[in-house]
């Protein structure tokens, strides 16, 4: 194998390529990107046995063949040359050459045959997803996603696509984030869980483009196509809570606040909250909202702040960050928080509606 690229177009692949391999593992290869050089073209690969990514750019190959090389290092040195062009070459007993201009390195690697082949989707799509709709759901939901690993079911965001449009829904079980777009997905109906790894890897592989994203799936995957990049996940096979009953419908309390005054003064307030529960109590009358925080090793916080709301006073408690990971995400001027009394939960929901899009966020309340 030999071939010659453009740096920059390597490196923009490499680049996606390290949030897919695996540097803590027991098996070697799959810290790899396997390289792959014919017709013109040399296509990577990597995967740590749930996700994978495959995609390719444009070189000048003098012989085809392949190879496999740490991911982490030769991302390094393709980033770190300073010409615009770079050789790599195959030497005896899967060793290889990179050479740019002066610089000269040489890399042992694995053969082909130890890495793990990559799922082929269907010859079909099953839908195409607007590549910016996809990314602000991602934006909007993954947030919410549990950290906990033990409930894998959790650990991803279901999506449903069908006629009338698209939705994403992420909870760990103490905060729900929903969005809903209109759109046309297709002339059937499916939903499916997308883990989490995958779905960051979609939002870096997406960019800035609103180019479309093939979806299909196949028994045991998932296959998100965006041009010549082609990801593929382990699909999870498990039933995602009931998010409509979680979704409060009767929530009569509606408080109106700006988004930006209300964040900071969250933000200055949870500096005192428990690091760990990051509680926080609001407080709500005619026209104010009294925001603080108590730590009995620290000391206490409090700000008041002006809000639209007319109706009998209410004490609540909830996690100030989770309010916090809301705020961060939305982009409207004002947001409603509708609540019913200390112990339901309360939907946030941006205060300008949207016909085209529909986003709420449930957060449990807790004790202060």
């Amino acid at each position: 194998m030999e071939f010659t690229a453009k740096k920059d177009e390597f490196l923009r692949e490499l680049s996606l390529i390290q949030g897919i391999v695996e540097r803590k593992n027991t098996i070697p290869v799959l810290a790899n990107v396997l390289i792959e050089a014919g017709d013109s073209e040399v296509t990577l690969a990597a995967t740590d046995l749930d996700v994978g990514l495959r995609c390719r750019f444009p070189a000048e190959v003098k012989d085809a063949g392949s190879l496999t090389l740490s991911a982490k290092k030769l991302f390094e040195i393709v980033r770190a040359v300073s010409e615009p062009q770079i050789e790599i070459k195959e030497l005896e007993n899967f060793w290889a050459s990179i050479t740019s201009g002066k610089s000269y390195f040489k890399m042992v690697g694995l053969a082909k045959v130890d890495f793990p082949s990559l799922a082929e989707p269907p010859k079909e799509p099953a839908c195409v997803i607007p590549g910016g709709v996809l990314r602000e759901m991602i934006h909007k939901t993954s947030f919410a996603i549990t950290a906990d690993d033990s409930r894998y079911f959790l650990n991803g965001a279901r999506l449903e696509m069908g006629s009338d449009g698209f939705r994403m829904v992420a909870t760990d079980g103490h905060r729900l984030a929903y969005i809903s777009i209109k759109g046309k997905a297709g002339d059937g109906s499916l939903s499916v869980i997308v883990p989490k790894k995958t779905l960051l890897a979609l939002v870096k592989i997406l960019g800035e483009s609103d180019g479309d994203v093939e979806f299909s799936q196949g028994d045991n995957h998932l296959f998100f196509r965006v041009e010549d990049r082609l990801l593929v996940s382990k699909r999870v096979e498990d039933q995602f809570p009931a998010y409509d009953k979680v979704i409060p419908k009767g929530n009569d309390k509606i408080v109106l606040c700006h988004r930006d005054s209300f964040g900071g003064a969250l933000r200055r307030v949870c500096l005192l909250a428990n690091e760990r529960s990051r509680a926080v109590r609001l407080v709500i009358d005619s026209e104010k909202m009294e925001i603080s925080s108590q730590n009995p090793e620290i000391g206490e916080a409090k700000e008041e702040m002006g809000v639209e709301y007319s109706g009998d006073g209410l004490e609540v408690g909830f996690n100030g960050q989770y309010i916090l990971d809301f705020l961060n995400v939305e982009e409207s001027e004002k947001v409603r928080l509708e609540l019913k009394d200390d112990s339901s939960q309360c939907l946030l929901r941006p205060s300008d509606e949207s016909k085209e899009v529909d986003y709420r966020y449930v957060v449990m309340p807790m004790r202060t």
